[in-house]
């Protein structure tokens, strides 16, 4: 079991244990030892979003990776998918992200990918956590300067990909909103947006060290959705602190999410002969009215535990041209090696652009089962399963529920959380349901 690294790298709140500063460079001694291993110079790509505690966190892992042996190339604010690309472009050793995604400014963390740009294996975390732990016994970290002078020209190189990859799209006559909540995205989005045509309403895009996802951005797409009916736009987008997901809204006002670009954009590739196998793959939060309406169109869909990651393992094992999850991480593994916002943006205005019809009309017959996911703060993270109140609970809603909805109960894989999603025909039986597991876990793990 890994004890630092959740589904998307180490996180935490900024200068506490396991983001503390001695944990920090031995993460940066652990990774630059590891890629010593197999590369004779190793160089590592890192990149940060807009939080106040950025800096000093990339300082320090900076000062650890050099330690180490490592040469640091640092671009400064970056999304987390821009990372990752530039890295297996150059042929960097790794590439590192001090971000906490959608997470409140207070929280940071590390992300990780190897040099053929896909975020690390379980095992490979693992190793790397064990070292951590073996150097804490006896690092001492020692008087930490800035990070490395950043080196802009990389953000150009990766908005002309992004422009390549849907090179006829030309945004004339649409009118766009694009929440950039306060995050990575207020560095890169402008200016791709300013060569696409359309008139584009830019928002949050100011950061202050402590305004990203504040009231903004992929964890509250309802404030884009209100704008762009408001302004009268045709479409929103709105992206999360590292802009490696995205979500929408249409021009009534209504939000789009993962499951519904699922869906929109699985029809493109197959009306265009490029959805491999006919299959897709979701996560188990996914609903299941995106199963149904893919089955209407003879695609099948698969599911793989949360976490983009995990989505990725399965696609590649299925040889699937398409996979995401509900929050907005869409994989187009013929483009990318990760999730990215900025691109799943790109594709769906040029899907609307070829079909000539808007968002709400490609998405109109998916009819949504009713679900609810409750969160509960938790102490710890032990085996629900092992839990007799909680496990008994959760085995009655599934036994009723067998035929007409789902149960999902998990931990978070970033923050101290347990997740309880039902999915039911009968809105009364999701939210009986939802509440009675959620109180179970409140009494045996709630803080």
């Amino acid at each position: 079991m890994r004890k630092l690294f959740g589904t998307d790298g180490i996180r935490a709140v900024a200068g506490e244990a396991p983001l503390d500063a001695k944990t920090i460079f031995a993460t940066g001694l652990a990774l630059a030892h590891q890629i010593n291993g197999t590369h004779q110079h190793p160089r590592v790509f890192l990149g940060m979003d807009t939080r106040e505690s950025s800096e000093w966190i990339a300082a320090t892992i900076s000062a650890g990776l050099a330690a180490g042996g490592a040469r640091v190339e640092n671009t400064g604010v970056i999304t987390t998918p821009a990372i990752a690309r530039l890295a297996r472009q150059h042929g960097f050793s790794a590439g590192v992200v001090i971000s906490a995604s959608h997470n409140p400014w207070q929280d940071n963390g590390i992300k990780v990918f190897g040099s053929d740009g896909y975020k690390l294996p379980d095992e490979t975390e693992l190793r790397i956590e064990t070292e951590i732990f073996r150097r804490l016994e006896t690092v001492e970290v020692p008087s930490v300067g800035s990070a490395p002078a950043v080196r802009e020209q990389y953000r150009g190189e990766y908005e002309q990909f992004l422009r390549s990859a849907v090179p006829a799209l030309d945004l004339k006559g649409l009118r766009v909103v694009l929440d950039c909540a306060n995050g990575a995205a207020s560095a890169i989005a402008p200016e791709l947006f300013a060569h696409l045509g359309g008139t584009i309403y830019l928002t949050h895009a100011a950061p202050d060290g402590r305004n990203i996802n504040a009231g903004c951005g992929a964890l509250h797409p309802e404030v884009v959705a209100a704008e762009t009916r408001s302004m009268g736009a045709d479409l929103g987008v709105t992206f999360d602190g590292d802009a490696d997901r995205a979500l929408f809204a249409d021009a009534h006002g209504k939000v789009v999410n993962g499951d519904a670009i699922m869906l929109l954009a699985a029809r493109d590739l197959k009306q265009r002969g490029l959805l491999r196998n006919n299959t897709i793959v979701a996560t188990t939060m996914s609903n299941m009215g995106l199963e149904a309406a893919l089955r209407r169109d003879g695609i099948r869909m698969l599911r793989a535990p949360v976490g983009d990651k995990y989505v990725l393992e399965r696609m590649q094992q299925e040889q699937a041209a398409l996979g995401g999850e509900q929050s907005g991480h869409i994989l187009f593994p013929h483009l990318a090696t990760t999730g990215d916002g900025l691109l799943t943006a790109l594709v769906v205005l040029d899907v609307i652009r070829r079909s000539g019809r808007p968002l709400h009309e490609l998405v109109s017959d998916l009819k949504v089962f009713p679900q609810v996911i409750v969160n509960v703060r938790v102490r710890e993270k032990k085996p629900l399963d092992q839990i007799a109140t909680i496990a008994d609970t959760i085995r009655e809603a599934e036994s009723e529920l067998a035929a007409s909805g789902r149960v999902v109960v998990r931990y978070s894989g970033t923050e101290a959380l347990a997740r309880v999603m039902i999915e039911a025909e009968s809105e009364e039986a999701m939210r009986r349901h939802a509440e009675r597991i959620a109180e179970a876990i409140r009494v045996e793990l709630g803080v």
